[in-house]
């Protein structure tokens, strides 16, 4: 919904994202109000810009001759039907509800939309992972291991668990040089400002009484310890001021990351 929203709300928009708003339908109903909001821009902000920074990523990859793409947690991600690279297949990794709602959405945008279509390219791999690894599922899905691959990981690790998340990073860093994975992570609460602490704090209440409680933070220097240690060697982490530096210059509606933003993204390759 604040990829859907960016994309009317915002000009130009920092992810185009033609199927946002209609893979929602009339589930989606724009509040300008609330959307004018300076915290509900700053969330739209970032979840455009992690998806952006994703992509911009993946196409450094597919230069470099990477033709699988897999998106952790896809959730109601786009990317699969605006994909621009022909050659480059996209595995969807998500709990199989999950996709079994997101299909449903997919059955009635295709219909509603002249010129939207589930592409031959897309594969979904349901996965639940109390009973199978990644690799199990993506192994019974086509994935081949021999081949590079790059991983979109958006909205998903500060939910995990410490041993979720080594587990998942050391699978990726098997495969063959080359490969990489981007995703977004929360900063340590316990390095965060005075203002920036009490915000975080009511949002972390907020997913906790939805029953997604945040469980796991980084450092910059933690992170880039455990990266290394699953064995990856190149990496790249951004904050707010790095992203607005690339993302958000001269902009006439003043669309930005707040500076002391909680959030980071970061790519690691192998």
């Amino acid at each position: 919904m604040r990829r859907a929203a960016h994309q009317l709300m915002d000009d130009p928009p920092v992810l185009n994202d033609p199927f946002a708003v209609p893979l929602l339908g009339a589930r989606f109903v724009l509040d300008r109000d609330a959307e004018a909001h300076p915290v509900a821009r700053a969330f739209r902000a970032f979840m455009a810009v992690r998806s952006r920074y994703a992509e911009d990523q993946l196409a450094r990859a597919v230069e470099q001759s990477v033709s699988q793409y897999v998106v952790l947690g896809a959730g109601l991600d786009t990317f699969a039907y605006r994909n621009p690279f022909h050659q480059l297949r996209v595995f969807e990794v998500d709990h199989p509800a999950t996709q079994e709602w997101k299909r449903a959405l997919l059955a009635e945008a295709i219909e509603a939309l002249p010129g939207m279509t589930f592409p031959e390219s897309v594969t979904f791999v349901p996965l639940d992972f109390e009973h199978k690894t990644l690799v199990a599922g993506l192994a019974e899905a086509g994935f081949d291991f021999s081949e590079k691959a790059y991983f979109g990981w958006l909205g998903v690790v500060p939910y995990l668990t410490m041993d979720a998340f080594r587990s998942t990073l050391h699978a990726i860093a098997k495969l063959p040089a080359g490969s990489g994975v981007s995703f977004d992570y929360g900063l340590d609460p316990e390095i965060l400002l005075p203002s920036r602490r009490i915000a975080f704090e009511a949002l972390a209440a907020r997913v906790a009484a939805a029953g997604e409680p945040f469980r796991l933070f980084f450092t910059p220097e933690n992170l880039e310890t455990e990266l290394r240690g699953a064995g990856f060697h190149r990496i790249e982490q951004q904050d707010s001021r790095q992203l607005n530096e690339l993302y958000f210059q001269n902009r006439s509606d003043g669309l930005a990351l707040p500076l002391d933003g909680p959030g980071m993204v970061a790519t690691a390759w192998i």
